[in-house]
């Protein structure tokens, strides 16, 4: 992600502003509950369940991760794709994680991701969901869950089982906003995710504009690559002539958002596929 602090401020506000236009008709979740309390602030998971769901008829589940350059953003955002993923059989799970402030860094932010998976586990049996569980993540969001499958969560907990991507942000050893954010507490490549690409790292679907100037496509080719080493799928789908989070506005890709609606559509389809192939939803 580059590592300009305007620009990535204004990521918040364009993903936002994007998420806005699609508010009104967004999804109520099923259910939401208080996943962790930490320093006084409760984070929730928002629930939604296929329709018809059995609990005794364990569906797989997917947790998701909204962007904002870790310092904006809100799960509302991936509430439409929540309820898309439901729609295709999972147990869907966007998540709220801490915000980049005063006294929150993105390591902070990875806690909370860990803690979400470690929850989600324990309560799969009462939320009628098995224990494998896909990681979906956007932008900032995808760089989070990304970091549990490669440098992997201090308490332990095991990443997801899949990873699917949204114009992610994966190599970030070099970004200076992002190391700015740690506020010295660690480098940028401690918390890289294309640093830390293992065998433990799952197969992974991404989608990616090729003009993308806030998480350039150059750092999904990379982690992509890595991935491909251990002998693990990376599909890494790229979508010519449009920019971060297939805008189609190239010349500002931090406001005036213009998703491109086939590109979009295309990679939504695209992701099912992924998905359908590991056997995580059925192809109807």
């Amino acid at each position: 992600m580059r590592g300009l602090l305007a620009a990535l401020v204004a990521l918040g506000l364009a993903t936002a502003a994007a998420a806005a236009s699609a508010q009104d008709a967004a999804p109520t979740p099923d259910h939401t509950f208080s996943y962790r309390e930490i320093d006084g602030q409760a984070l929730h998971a928002h629930v939604f369940f296929p329709t018809g769901h059995d609990a005794g008829q364990p569906a797989n589940g997917i947790l998701l991760f909204h962007g904002g350059g870790w310092s904006a953003g809100s799960p509302e955002w991936t509430f439409t794709t929540g309820r898309r993923f439901a729609d295709w059989g999972l147990v869907a799970i966007a998540v709220e994680y801490r915000l980049t402030d005063a006294d929150v860094t993105p390591i902070d932010a990875f806690d909370d991701v860990c803690a979400a998976l470690g929850w989600a586990r324990r309560h799969a049996s009462e939320l009628g969901m098995t224990t494998r569980l896909a990681g979906y993540g956007v932008s900032a969001g995808g760089h989070l869950i990304a970091l549990t499958a490669t440098r992997g969560c201090p308490s332990g907990e095991a990443g997801p089982d899949a990873l699917l991507f949204w114009s992610p942000a994966l190599d970030v050893a070099r970004d200076g906003w992002f190391r700015r954010q740690l506020r010295g507490r660690a480098t940028a490549a401690a918390y890289s995710p294309a640093e830390h690409v293992g065998p433990s790292t799952p197969p992974t679907s991404i989608v990616h504009g090729a003009e993308d100037m806030l998480t350039p496509l150059a750092g999904a080719r990379r982690y992509c690559e890595r991935v491909r080493q251990t002998g693990t799928m990376c599909e890494l789908n790229v979508y010519e002539g449009v920019g971060h989070l297939l805008t189609r506005n190239l010349a500002n890709q931090e406001s005036d958002f213009d998703p491109d609606p086939d590109a979009r559509a295309d990679g939504i389809e695209r992701q099912r596929r992924f998905l359908v192939r590991l056997g995580f939803v059925t192809n109807r």
